[in-house]
């Protein structure tokens, strides 16, 4: 059998070595055809049936989740009822099927054809990647009307998993179901970094590599894989030197695993004495049990999103105050006093199912975040003082994204204190002195950054998004994704001008984007002047070991000259000199003096 290799988008990190399990979606064995008029109801209540099937399959699937099970499973489990229950899944097919006569797989197909069209007209990747969740749930009501339940692999009783799915795409609740067996990994034709499955991925720390395109065309059933999830590379019937070469990566991964896990109550200072803040990023309230277990010292940014996630855009359709409040309280709680910042609101007009609103030409550049919530008061106020009564249970931070203006900030703050004169009518408890920052996302708001600085009580730096809009591409879009360069001269002038500033003014300031969680860019941090990081839970150990052994005497001058260099080879050859400075990182444990 001949060797090749895929590349995909890594999703989450390790090796995994297996033999293909294909799962072919229900989609592609649709059959279409019209049906009669007297078997139109019939047909109709044969899609409602499989919903109500689907209905108490995911009702039993996340009542018997075992203790053990990540938070986000249950979570992304619910969110999936949901989308069931949303009358644009569950209803509009039923009137395909009144008026068009499509027998019910086509009418649900073609549902969600039209409402996977109006997802990838969003601009933010996050919400973008949410209509695979819509395909997933119609992917299982599809399994009920077509009678093609998912197989799962025999367990092969070895003590190593050695299955690993492949599959045009799979969700959390089917992960689930393999997670018992001999389950290694996963390879998906769909899926991104903010899927929910690779969300999952990480959290059950499971190697994964996703937008294979073809992956479940071009595999066969059991063929050897091997997956590289830091490469974001499946090698599929790889040369016995291969395979024992990956074979030895993974043992010694397993055993650097290990000693990381030791770090876990290590408190986080380089070797010269300076303690640095690892916080953690995270999607839902119940990812706080992660952060908290992952050693967290507090959450650094906690998206609101999903709260909105499915919802037309109107002002009764949005979440209620109280609905928000129980979700924010139960992030705060979980964290057991540690600081949990909540970034308000940061999605645009173009939000999917909603028919009113016309998609902005240029979302990215449009109303979005900040913009969107002042232009709606009611619903900002809303999740304004949902957030302050929460705080009432544990600090809180509120961070305000997308920023630019003077003007905007003041208005902000207006509204903050609106909010709070509402709940003191009330009577109702929260954080008068609640702190509010700024994610600095926009080039304009770093080179503006004294305006931020007298208004504001902390700063967070949003690397995806700077880079993006400073070096004007879109970091999602497969043509220009190349030019997405965080070793810009630019981008590194950015980052350290907001860093120092912060620093000279004594306001903290932290980097929450995806450079924050990537090794690689860790001593470049450090050697700017960074203390805080917030990253996803499942990157934090791997930052700390590299924190552990960074000492800033060393880092500091050599950041300089990478800040000096203009041309691309010269940026790269004193990153190198900075990655050279000390031995190559091992998981150590290590007691320093705070320094003074």
């Amino acid at each position: 059998m001949a060797s090749f290799s895929l590349h995909g988008i890594a999703v989450s990190k390790g090796i995994a070595i297996g033999r293909a399990h294909l799962m072919a979606p229900a989609a592609l064995d649709v059959k279409h055809y019209l049906i009669a008029g007297d078997q139109v109801e019939a047909e109709v209540q044969r899609l409602r049936d499989a919903i109500k099937a689907v209905h108490q399959e995911l009702h039993t699937i996340r009542s018997e989740l075992p203790k053990d099970a990540p938070a986000e499973l249950g979570a992304f489990i619910d969110v999936h009822s949901l989308i069931l229950s949303d009358p644009m899944l569950s209803d509009v097919p039923q009137n395909i099927i009144r008026h068009r006569y499509y027998n019910a797989e086509w009418a649900l197909v073609t549902q969600i054809d039209e409402l996977s069209a109006q997802f990838d007209e969003i601009e933010d990747p996050y919400l973008r990647e949410r209509k695979a969740d819509i395909q997933q749930v119609g992917e299982r009501i599809l399994k009920v009307l077509t009678g093609s339940a998912i197989q799962l692999p025999p367990s092969s009783g070895d003590a190593a998993p050695s299955i690993i799915v492949v599959a045009h795409d799979i969700s959390p609740a089917d992960m689930l179901q393999f997670r018992d067996g001999s389950f290694a990994g996963f390879v998906t034709d769909l899926g991104g970094p903010n899927s929910h499955t690779a969300i999952v991925a990480r959290s059950l720390d499971i190697p994964a590599a996703v937008g294979m395109h073809n992956a479940s065309v071009l595999v066969k059933h059991d063929d050897v894989l091997i997956i590289d999830g830091d490469a974001g590379v499946v090698i599929v019937n790889p040369s016995p030197l291969v395979l024992a070469q990956y074979r030895a990566r993974q043992e010694r991964m397993l055993r650097e695993r290990k000693k990381l896990m030791r770090l876990k109550k290590t408190p986080a200072v380089t070797q010269d004495g300076e303690p640095i803040t690892l916080l953690a990023n995270i999607e839902l309230p119940a990812d706080s049990a992660a952060a908290f277990e992952a050693g967290a010292v507090g959450v650094g940014l906690f998206r609101s999103e999903f709260l909105f996630m499915g919802r037309a855009g109107h002002l009764e359709k949005f979440p209620t105050e109280d609905e928000q409040f129980a979700s924010y309280k139960q992030a705060v709680v979980a964290m057991k006093g540690r600081p949990v910042t909540i970034r308000t609101l940061d999605v645009g007009a173009d939000k999917p199912l909603d028919e009113d609103e016309q998609t902005a030409l240029n979302p990215a550049l449009g109303l979005r975040a900040i913009r969107y919530c002042l232009s709606e008061p009611q619903m900002f106020l809303t999740q304004l003082r949902a957030i302050l009564r929460a705080s009432a249970f544990g600090p809180i931070k509120l961070l305000i994204p997308m920023l630019a203006h003077a003007f905007e900030i003041d208005q902000t703050l207006g509204m903050i204190e609106q909010a709070k004169q509402q709940l003191r009518d009330r009577k109702q408890k929260f954080d008068e002195e609640i702190p509010v920052g700024a994610m600095i996302e926009i080039p304009a708001a770093a080179l503006a950054l004294p305006l931020f600085i007298k208004r504001l009580d902390f700063l967070s730096i949003g690397t995806n998004d700077l880079i993006q809009y400073a070096l004007a591409i879109d970091r999602v879009d497969h043509e220009v994704a190349h030019l997405y360069d965080p070793l810009h001269p630019a981008v590194l002038f950015l980052l350290s001008t907001v860093i120092s500033q912060g620093r000279r003014a004594g306001i903290p300031v932290s980097v929450c984007g995806e450079m924050a969680g990537d090794v690689k860019w860790t001593r470049l941090l450090l050697g700017m002047g960074l203390l805080e990081f917030s990253m996803h839970p499942a990157q934090l150990l791997s930052v700390k070991n590299e924190i552990l052994n960074s000492d800033l005497r060393l880092l500091e001058p050599q950041v300089k000259k990478v800040m000096r260099a203009a041309e691309p080879a010269a940026i790269a050859a004193a990153m190198a000199q900075l990655q050279a400075l000390t031995a190559e990182p091992e998981a150590v444990e290590v007691k320093v003096a705070r320094r003074r």
